[in-house]
């Protein structure tokens, strides 16, 4: 396997992609850190000029200066002064083809894709020779990585924010990014329903309560509480299943606990069957939320 084994260039301000390499390995671990950096990608200006993020059998590992960021996804058994020496040498070449006017100026993305080639002669060097030429460049980078180490990254860090309708992120109007959340699924479908149908018997029950409710000298009005506050919980997963959100599992755990607080509430006023159907319903719900994950639709222009 390459040590070095996919990079990408993307601008720092709105995570753009300018290049990036062609793939050539296709196994599991590697896209999961290319949709890893991608995630990161969006939101480095947050972070250091220099940052690593571990993973089981690769490493992603960045830089970032003059506006523009460089990533790349390498191996483990790569030296972390040999994958720094790799991003210094690939930042060097790309400003060397690119002034920082094309890269302000870009609006749609990948617009350096011809760049691939010289990430490609790069790559190679490295992967084939284990380092860059010259031991001067890479004595020169221990050096500085001893005195400002790199950050290491973690991606519970990385809050992806601004959900918007249709699970798409709010974005920079030159991002040219399209972010989404993974397609509904069908078990995803009959949870929105049964959602649906727990909500409706939630309203209606408590709407009946509340006539019923004036009459006594309000004796239930904690009952008509329970009833309307467990609709409004309902409808709230269905928006978290649908829509993108930050801090989805606390959201979802917390309206998951007022779920079956509630239903436990109106115990007398539900038999047991009854109740073990609203919170299995709230359960399955919260499972899928949980599971439903964003997934990166930009155009990847075959890279």
């Amino acid at each position: 396997m390459p040590l070095i084994l996919f990079a990408f260039v993307v601008r720092l301000r709105d995570g753009l992609p300018l290049s990036a390499s062609t793939d050539f390995e296709h196994f599991r671990e590697l896209q999961e850190r290319k949709q890893q950096l991608r995630t990161i990608s969006k939101t480095l200006a947050r972070f250091p000029e220099r940052g690593t993020v571990k993973g089981q059998e690769l490493n992603i590992f960045f830089i970032s200066s003059e506006g523009v960021s460089y990533m790349t996804v390498c191996h483990c058994s790569l030296p972390v002064a040999k994958a720094f020496c790799f991003l210094e040498d690939l930042r060097w070449e790309f400003t060397t083809c690119f002034n920082s006017t094309a890269v302000s100026l870009a609006d749609r993305p990948y617009p350096f894709l011809e760049f691939d080639s010289t990430i490609q002669k790069l790559k190679q060097q490295y992967n084939q020779s284990g380092g860059p030429a010259l031991e001067v460049t890479l004595a020169e980078v221990q050096g500085d990585l001893i005195i400002h180490p790199p950050q290491e990254i973690n991606l519970e860090e990385v809050d992806l924010t601004n959900g918007t309708a249709n699970g798409h992120l709010e974005q920079g109007p030159a991002s040219g990014q399209n972010v989404r959340l993974e397609p509904v699924t069908a078990p995803g479908i009959l949870s929105l329903v049964l959602n649906i149908v727990c909500a409706s018997l939630n309203i209606i029950r408590g709407v009946h309560l509340i006539e019923y409710t004036f009459q006594d000298d309000y004796e239930g009005i904690w009952n008509v509480v329970a009833f309307l506050l467990a609709f409004a919980c309902c409808v709230c997963q269905c928006h978290l299943y649908l829509f993108h959100s930050s801090l989805k599992k606390h959201k979802s755990f917390a309206l998951l606990s007022v779920i079956v607080l509630c239903n436990l509430y109106l115990l007398g006023l539900r038999n047991p069957w009854q109740l073990l159907f609203h919170i299995s319903v709230a359960c399955i719900s919260t499972l899928l939320i949980l599971r439903r994950k964003l997934i990166d639709r930009s155009n990847d222009c075959g890279v």
